[in-house]
């Protein structure tokens, strides 16, 4: 979505009035709205990028701004990695199993003598910016590695920057941006008006995960929540998901 017409929806939800007495500057929510696209990508982890990195003989550790995500793809960096596999022959691929950080350091780390050869598992430390992943064994050779990561999205300055964001979730991201100036206010009804729009945006992100996750298995697909919550929660199945013959 460009950068205008989010602007357009925000002021919308506002109710900004046109100068010379606006009440939010264009530059205020533009901040606002960057600030909401990052929130959604985080929270939805809807920007993904399968990136690569080629290792470095006897180089165990390397951090996420080593990975490359690409060129004009509007993606800014990585949040975190979920898979890792390395290229196996012509276009084939062995799966690195991930182990939580604790584990790694007790049980690949504490080794005084530390093998080289093909990485056998991985582990993630951080995240953003300061994030980075560690392998074990030590890479022998070069090894050309495939990523699958959550990624955050450039800063909209114009309308030509490349908005990574995907349709759907682009929605949620002017509520959140009204939440932000809302709350900027010294009103405690606008503050207060900033709480619905940050539930009406907690409904967009929500309506965004269900359209992107197939009506088949859909409990096979993550964020969607445990099957058991609307009988629990005596929720009544919304009209049109109840089955049909």
């Amino acid at each position: 979505m460009q950068l205008s017409t989010y602007l357009l929806r925000t002021q919308r939800l506002l109710q900004n009035p046109p100068a010379p007495s606006t009440l939010y500057s264009p530059t205020d929510l533009t901040d606002y709205i960057n600030q909401a696209r990052g929130q959604v990508a985080g929270e939805g982890e809807c920007v993904r990028v399968l990136a690569s990195l080629i290792t470095t003989v006897g180089q165990r550790n390397y951090n996420f701004t080593a990975l490359n995500t690409g060129t004009g793809n509007g993606v800014q960096g990585v949040v975190h990695v979920r898979r890792i596999a390395y290229a196996v022959g012509v276009g084939g691929q062995r799966w690195i199993p991930p182990r939580a950080w604790e584990w790694f350091d007790l049980f690949h780390l504490n080794n005084p003598v530390p093998p080289s050869g093909a990485p056998k598992v991985w582990a993630q430390y951080a995240q953003g910016i300061a994030g980075s992943f560690y392998l074990d064994p030590i890479p022998d050779i070069r090894y050309t590695l495939s990523a699958d990561t959550v990624c955050y999205p450039i800063d909209l300055s114009s309308d030509t920057d490349v908005d990574a964001i995907p349709y759907f979730w682009t929605d949620a991201v002017p509520y959140y941006a009204a939440y932000l100036a809302l709350l900027s206010a010294q009103s405690p009804a606008r503050q207060a008006d900033g709480n619905r729009m940050f539930e009406r945006y907690t409904e967009f992100v929500t309506r965004a995960r269900r359209f992107a996750n197939p009506s088949v298995n859909r409990g096979s697909y993550e964020q969607t929540g445990s099957p058991t919550d609307q009988n629990k929660l005596n929720i009544q199945p919304a009209r049109g998901q109840q089955g049909a013959a």
